[in-house]
């Protein structure tokens, strides 16, 4: 399975709405091309940033093929899953396939707390039901209350043949280079899941990032991940240093509500979060992300 592609910075791209919780197509075909003219390697659809939990399969069937479209072979699109159910996600990963996904991104199973064998039997299922298809792990405990094992990772790697990466949103860059020492003996690509850790993550191996950053500033994570590809890591070092600032201004924000208004703030008129959460009020916090934009340059 050629999996060359599988790199680079990672959009989980926003997902525009109307006012009665549709996705606005003319906003996400504009989101599309933003983008990939941005520098992104790929386009995550569904992901955490994208409010996956909020939308209906047959609004992310419409909104996969709308990117899909627009993406027009230019960059791949991977298709995010984030059901509890093993059937559901099942459903899910063939719904993608069907649908001109280049890969599908599966998130542990909220909720619940899964034994390692129930973890593993999950996983497995769902790879055996696209089994032509690169699947991703998408590793986040804050949102789900627990983490994947190295171990489990390392033999979910080495027994599925399209088992062939995953994103890992731990923060810890530890762990993160556990998943890839653990892994490097096969061709399994680590992404690191935490803007603000791109340069630590690849560093340690880590074929690039999904990034959030990219929806609204991606000249200047993309400038972290190129600068590193091309040698340059003092300048891919400054890169990061310029980015943080902006990324850190994010988290005292509901989340995850500062991408769309951050993206706003950059005129790319994104709208509103899905309910029940709303965009950020102005005060304190809208006070320190307009702040660290505007030091950067970007607004």
């Amino acid at each position: 399975m050629n999996t060359d592609f599988i790199k680079g910075v990672i959009v989980p791209i926003l997902t525009p709405i109307d006012e009665n919780e549709l996705i606005d197509e003319a906003k996400l075909r504009d989101q599309v091309d933003y983008v990939i003219n941005g520098g992104v390697l790929g386009i995550l659809a569904f992901g955490s940033n994208g409010e996956f939990y909020a939308v209906e399969d047959d609004e992310m069937e419409r909104g996969l093929k709308i990117m899909v479209d627009q993406a027009a072979g230019r960059v791949p699109v991977y298709f995010g899953i984030g059901a509890i159910s093993t059937k559901k996600c099942c459903r899910l990963a063939k719904m993608a396939v069907e649908n001109g996904a280049a890969g599908i991104s599966v998130l542990q199973p909220m909720f619940l707390k899964p034994t390692e064998t129930e973890l593993f039997n999950h996983f497995k299922r769902i790879a055996e039901t696209v089994p032509q298809t690169p699947m991703l792990l998408y590793n986040n405990p804050g949102r789900v209350g627990y983490t994947m094992s190295a171990g489990l990772v390392e033999r979910l790697a080495k027994e599925f043949d399209n088992i062939v990466g995953m994103k890992d949103t731990s923060g810890d860059i530890t762990q993160t280079a556990e998943f890839i020492r653990r892994t490097r003996g096969t061709d399994f690509k680590v992404f690191g899941g935490k803007d603000t850790l791109l340069y630590a993550s690849m560093c340690h191996g880590a074929v690039g990032g999904v990034c959030t950053a990219a929806n609204f500033m991606p000249e200047l994570i993309t400038d972290v991940y190129n600068k590193f590809a091309a040698g340059d890591l003092k300048g891919s070092l400054e890169a990061q240093f310029k980015l943080n600032p902006v990324r850190l201004s994010m988290d005292p924000a509901s989340f995850p509500v500062a991408a769309k208004d951050m993206a706003n703030l950059r005129g790319r008129n994104v709208g509103l979060p899905y309910k029940p959460n709303i965009a950020t009020p102005e005060g304190t916090v809208l006070s320190q992300i307009r702040k660290e934009m505007e030091t950067a340059g970007l607004i």
